[in-house]
């Protein structure tokens, strides 16, 4: 069971929706609450569509200011942060990680991404012909992963009974280079781009295999 107010932020996006079973408690009090099975669903449906748009972000990105012959990956401008959660390499990987080991990667794969994003949109609102597609996708990004964020908090505390969970290290666009003209900030923002591209399709295979874990242990994989 929780209050509305803890809740408000993830409904008022959409991402609860008509999952909710909420019931007055008197007093202007109203109580909300929902399976782990909707509440994985629904957080599935936000990490696809958060990987999705970084998809199109960056295509969109790379069209308007990369040559070609330096798209990713024939050229590793992305040189990603490997402090983050790793992607199990092989089935007996799969099957030693825990439920807790999954949703600890997510929280700290999204909290890791929320500040170089919004650094990331500021960077290209000083760009001098960046399309609007570009500047309202990499916003709409930010704004889905704190939506998200919200929901995996709710799901940590209905799955684990915890409040918290160490929340990682964010990291800084400059750990990505540090830009000496405009040339090279462009290729800092595009590296941020393919490597939040690949964080994403973490986070969504993250969450699929824990949906997939409450129905079938045995048979999940990521191969």
């Amino acid at each position: 069971i929780y209050s509305w107010t803890g809740l408000f932020l993830w409904c008022l996006h959409g991402m609860l929706g008509s999952a909710m079973d909420c019931k007055n408690g008197g007093a202007g009090n109203v109580h909300c609450s929902i399976s782990v099975d909707k509440l994985l669903d629904r957080a599935i449906h936000h990490s696809e569509l958060i990987y999705i748009i970084s998809e199109e972000s960056t295509a969109l990105f790379e069209e308007t200011f990369i040559p070609k012959s330096m798209h990713a990956p024939q050229n590793n401008w992305g040189h990603c942060n490997s402090k983050t959660p790793p992607m199990p390499t092989s089935k007996s990987d799969v099957q030693q990680i825990s439920d807790k080991w999954l949703l600890q990667s997510v929280l700290i794969l999204i909290r890791f991404w929320m500040d170089p994003l919004k650094e990331l949109q500021s960077s290209l609102d000083r760009y001098d012909n960046a399309p609007s597609a570009l500047l309202n996708k990499t916003k709409w990004i930010s704004t889905k992963l704190m939506n998200l964020k919200e929901g995996v908090l709710v799901l940590i505390k209905k799955m684990l009974d915890e409040g918290t969970l160490d929340p990682g290290n964010s990291v800084s666009l400059t750990s990505f280079m540090v830009p000496s003209d405009e040339t090279e900030y462009v290729l800092r923002d595009y590296s941020l781009l393919t490597c939040f591209k690949k964080d994403a399709h973490k986070i969504e295979t993250f969450l699929k295999l824990l949906k997939c874990r409450q129905t079938d242990n045995l048979s999940c994989s990521l191969f």
